[in-house]
C-alpha cells in the first residue's frame, strides 16, 4: 500500500509517522477555492481537492494507494479565520480569539484504489471533518505582539500553533488535541483502517 500525503504541512507529516504509517509526500498545486460558507463543508471541499489533484498527477501502477488529503481552519461564531495574510492580519485575529471559546475544523479525504484496477470508477472516497472546541485565557497586547514577533503563528490558522509556545495560553479544549494540530490521525486511521489491513 502506497500512502501518499497531499500536504506540504510539517504538523501533518509528525502525526501520521506518529501513528506508524509509512508514506511520503505529494503537495497539491491546486488553487483553494470553495463555493460552501459553513466551515464543516469549506474544509471537505477543499480537503477533497487537493486529494483529487494530486489523484490526477499520479501515474499508472500495480500497487495499491492511499492519497490523504486535509485542510484547517478555525472558526469564531462562524465566521472562517484562515492563515494570516501579515502581522497586523495576525495580531487582529487573535485579538478576536482572545479569552473566547472557538471551533476548529479540520477536513478529510481518503481516495484509495486497489493496485490491481487502474480505472477511474475503482477510486473509493471517504470525506469527513472533525471539530474541536478550543478556548484561551485572555491575552494582553503585549503577549500577542510578542507571540506574533516570533513568527510561529503565520503559516497556521487562526495565528497561532496550539503545540508551541502558544501552548501557554490555551485554557483547555473539547474534543481531538490533534485535529487543532492539523490532522485528526486516530479518526483517519479508524476510516481507513479496512483499507489499510
Amino acid at each position: 500500500m502506497k500512502i501518499i500525503l497531499a500536504s506540504a504541512s510539517p504538523r501533518r507529516r509528525e502525526l501520521l509517522a506518529q501513528i506508524g504509517l509509512d508514506f511520503e509526500v505529494k503537495v497539491s498545486q491546486v488553487e483553494e477555492r470553495t463555493t460552501a460558507s459553513l466551515p464543516e463543508q469549506v474544509v471537505e471541499e477543499l480537503a477533497r481537492q487537493k486529494a483529487e489533484a494530486v489523484l490526477e498527477t499520479l501515474e499508472e501502477d500495480s500497487e495499491d494507494f492511499l492519497i490523504v488529503g486535509a485542510d484547517t481552519v478555525v472558526a469564531i461564531e462562524g465566521q472562517i479565520l484562515g492563515k494570516p495574510a501579515d502581522r497586523i492580519q495576525a495580531i487582529e485575529m487573535l485579538k478576536r480569539l482572545s479569552g473566547r471559546c472557538h471551533e476548529v475544523y479540520t477536513g478529510v479525504t481518503l481516495l484509495y484504489r486497489p493496485g490491481s484496477r487502474r480505472e477511474e470508477e475503482y477510486v473509493r472516497q471517504k470525506v469527513f471533518h472533525e471539530s474541536t472546541r478550543v478556548y484561551f485565557y485572555p491575552l494582553s497586547v503585549e503577549e500577542i505582539t510578542a507571540y506574533v514577533d516570533s513568527g510561529e503563528c503565520m503559516d497556521k490558522a487562526g495565528a497561532y500553533g496550539i503545540q508551541g509556545i502558544f501552548a501557554r495560553y490555551v485554557k483547555g479544549i473539547e474534543g481531538d488535541y490533534n485535529n487543532v494540530v492539523g490532522l485528526p490521525v486516530s479518526r483517519l486511521y479508524q476510516e481507513a483502517k479496512g483499507w489499510l489491513e
